[in-house]
């Protein structure tokens, strides 16, 4: 078994007849931010849920710390260290954003909403969600209602969440989309300071800027299939990539 932290071997994952993942491999160190890109309907976010737990391959293996874990549920997911933010974002609306972040907390020790938020109010839990959201820089916001945020301050409310599970590897499903230039700035760098802490991301990002800017690597989908691997250089000049997104004949004129 090779060091890596994540890695898929040959996994497919087919819905009837449709093949959404077909025989994907590919393998993300620690402390690496990978990207996975493509078309729309290339596979990511399959391979997302197959990641996290939501989907059982239909064949292949999924390696997490060297461990096979293809078929394990979320829960379990998230216990091994597995944390994830999603594309719609949907906080507890009625919680403030502190309690949202509070909730997160008690869901990693006692594995269930109701219970974590019942018996983990306490004034440690208050001090360790304050300082999630210091870190994700909404502590002003620490009792306004999740549900009232702009979609901006909602994505940093969302990571906040997911490093309350204390994760080896984030899991980020679209952060950046609908966010203004500034808001992206920003998230980049929250990003790349929780790398420096040594948590490994996996994204998926369809602003080709934002992915090849933050990426060490990037895996390229198309219709289920591994397409391309390597540099945001490598992928940016590979003729089957700019086809892919641009179609047939665009290879030609990609600089």
């Amino acid at each position: 078994m090779d060091d890596a932290l994540l890695r898929l071997d040959g996994v497919s994952k087919h819905f009837g007849g449709l093949k959404a993942v077909d025989e994907v491999s590919f393998s993300l160190a620690g402390g690496e931010i990978l990207g996975l890109i493509g078309p729309n309907g290339a596979g990511k976010t399959t391979c997302f849920n197959l990641v996290s737990g939501v989907y059982a391959p239909t064949s292949g293996k999924i390696f997490f710390e060297g461990a096979s874990t293809g078929g394990f549920p979320p829960h379990r997911m998230a216990a091994l260290g597995v944390g994830r933010t999603f594309q719609v974002v949907k906080p507890f609306s009625t919680l403030s954003v502190l309690r949202n972040v509070m909730v997160a907390l008690g869901l990693r020790r006692y594995g269930g909403v109701l219970s974590s938020f019942a018996r983990w109010e306490t004034p440690a839990v208050r001090k360790e969600a304050t300082a999630l959201l210091e870190e994700v820089g909404i502590a002003d916001l620490a009792e306004a209602p999740s549900g009232k945020l702009p979609l901006g301050n909602q994505r940093r409310l969302e990571l906040a969440r997911a490093l309350a599970l204390k994760p080896k590897l984030l899991l980020l499903d679209e952060t950046f989309s609908g966010l203004r230039h500034e808001e992206i700035a920003l998230l980049s760098k929250l990003v790349l300071d929780v790398r420096s802490k040594g948590i490994s991301v996996l994204l998926i990002e369809h602003n080709m800027k934002v992915a090849m800017g933050l990426s060490d690597r990037l895996v390229v989908l198309d219709h289920g299939r591994l397409l391309a691997e390597g540099s945001a250089e490598d992928v940016r000049s590979n003729p089957r990539v700019v086809e892919a997104y641009l179609g047939k004949g665009a290879s030609s004129h990609a600089s």
